[in-house]
């Protein structure tokens, strides 16, 4: 004898086989969808499933974020989007966000903790860089939204001018960059970071000189006048 499923408990066990499917899929192939042409997610080893991974040194650029536990959310999928969420516990730092494609967008979301960046940046001291809820998102090519708060930590000192141990500001998009405009304290130093789509960067550090003395070793570091002190421009990419 033979049993005819309802069709909505037939479209259910077809939902319910294809999920299976789909989280049994290897981490390491999630990882290559979210390459970005090279500029984007990669680790030495991806091991688990979609459903439940993990990424062995991973990095995004030449960013290091060590090892992260990571999970595909599957209802994006129906609209067209991965969503790969990441997260890392101590001691390496708690760190959590996540990576977000689709056919003409890209997105960093919700990203809370510290990366660090020690020598990444050379010649600036730049050493770490702490998020608190920061979201970005380009379409196009050209930032469509930005927002949340970063906090940037800098290392020793610059042309024997002591800088500020950190520097604190907020997120946003500028002629169609990511923009993380950070001042310290005492508004004496500025650090301003833009990121293109591309994964080009421009990093100008401002300084106010309290002296001419400290001005000539700005001069002599490579420090150019300009808008608010001496300013040390570097270009780069991720």
């Amino acid at each position: 004898m033979r049993y005819r499923l309802p069709i909505k408990r037939t479209v259910l066990i077809l939902a319910a086989f294809a999920f299976a499917l789909v989280a049994l899929i290897p981490m390491r192939v999630a990882a290559g969808w979210f390459d970005a042409g090279g500029r984007g997610l990669a680790a030495r080893e991806a091991g688990g499933t979609l459903w439940r991974g993990v990424l062995k040194e991973a990095q995004f650029g030449h960013v290091p974020l060590g090892d992260l536990q990571a999970r595909l959310n599957i209802l994006p999928l129906f609209i067209g989007r991965a969503r790969l969420s990441l997260s890392r516990d101590a001691p390496d730092g708690a760190f959590e966000g996540a990576l977000s494609v689709s056919r003409h967008s890209f997105a960093l979301e919700d990203l809370t903790g510290e990366l660090r960046v020690p020598g990444l940046f050379a010649p600036l001291p730049l050493a770490g860089l702490t998020f608190e809820d920061v979201s970005a998102r380009f379409a196009g090519g050209l930032c469509e939204s930005a927002e949340g708060q970063v906090r940037a930590t800098l290392s020793g000192e610059l042309a024997g001018v002591t800088l500020p141990s950190g520097l604190r500001g907020e997120v946003r998009c500028a002629e169609g960059a990511v923009l993380l405009a950070l001042t310290g304290q005492s508004a004496m130093e500025r650090l301003e970071i833009r990121i293109e789509a591309d994964g080009r960067y421009r990093i100008d550090l401002s300084v106010r000189p309290l002296d001419a003395a400290a001005a000539e070793r700005l001069a002599a570091a490579g420090f150019q006048p300009g808008r608010g002190g001496y300013v040390r421009r570097l270009d780069g990419s991720f």
